[in-house]
């Protein structure tokens, strides 16, 4: 007997239907084991960083394996708006793409019509052996897939992006648009500044946009201050960290909780000065 299978609801769908702001969490680190902590740690949403991080195809659909028993939705980045990446991205069962450096309505197209089999798009169809459709286990997904099973973000993160915000967010097919803070204070020629007000403003200008054209509008934020007040302006996704800084950061906690700074000016001794052994 044949085996029917059902996919979760997408990010987009899980968006719409959500009352508060999603609260997410990156995975960096490559690591299946890190991606199953984070997303059994209670988090809305997850983001499998295909952009600034090791992963390869293999790797990406592990991580979505890993995650896949949570409840957490995941999400993953594409490093750059290829078609073909896209193609093989969502064959090895990515539903949720956040796709990064888009700055044209355009290029937002392109982003969508690559997610879609044809008439609406140009995806290549290979759901018999693709991990998408479950290898054919998932019940009509080549018709439903367009309009059921796929979920597509857009990133805004640079100056140019802001210009063409309201172009981007009115383009069919995109379920929500992102904010890059860091790379919009860079464009702006404030790199590492992204809370000058400036900087602000134009994620300000970002938001109210998306408010505008009805999607859901999200954003980075370590800074746990900035990501509060972020929240409670009301976006309707966020990322407040990741496993890479977690670990960073409470590792170094733990060096200077337990290593004081005297002890450790005298393991390091003087030059041809024999350490002491207990």
């Amino acid at each position: 007997m044949s085996v029917r299978l059902e996919l979760p609801p997408t990010f987009g769908q899980v968006l719409a239907k959500s009352t508060r702001s999603q609260v997410g969490m990156w995975i960096s680190s490559g690591s299946t084991i890190n991606a199953k902590i984070c997303a059994g740690s209670g988090p809305d949403w997850v983001l499998i960083d295909g952009e600034h991080s090791p992963l390869s195809l293999e790797s990406i659909q592990a991580q979505l394996q890993a995650v896949a028993p949570y409840p957490a939705t995941p999400v993953v980045r594409l490093p750059v708006n290829d078609t073909v990446l896209i193609k093989q991205y969502l064959d090895l069962g990515a539903q949720n793409l956040l796709i990064p450096m888009v700055n044209t309505a355009d290029e937002a197209a392109k982003a969508v019509a690559a997610t879609r089999y044809p008439p609406e798009g140009v995806r290549g169809v290979g759901s018999a052996l693709a991990r998408a459709a479950r290898w054919n286990r998932v019940e009509n997904y080549l018709t439903k897939s367009n309009d059921e099973y796929v979920s597509v973000i857009v990133q805004i993160e640079s100056a140019q992006a802001v210009e063409n915000v309201k172009e981007i967010c009115a383009t069919p097919g995109v379920d929500g648009i992102f904010i890059g803070p860091s790379d919009l204070a860079a464009s702006m020629g404030l790199i590492g500044q992204q809370a000058h007000p400036d900087v602000v403003a134009n994620i300000k200008k970002t938001i109210a946009a998306a408010r505008d054209a009805g999607i859901p509008v999200g954003i980075n934020a370590f800074d746990p201050k900035l990501a509060h007040g972020y929240i409670d302006e009301g976006t309707d996704f966020i990322l407040v960290q990741a496993d890479v800084a977690i670990l960073a950061r409470q590792s170094e906690a733990l060096a200077t909780t337990f290593i004081p700074i005297q002890q450790g000016e005298e393991q390091a001794g003087k030059p041809g000065e024999e350490r002491a052994s207990y």
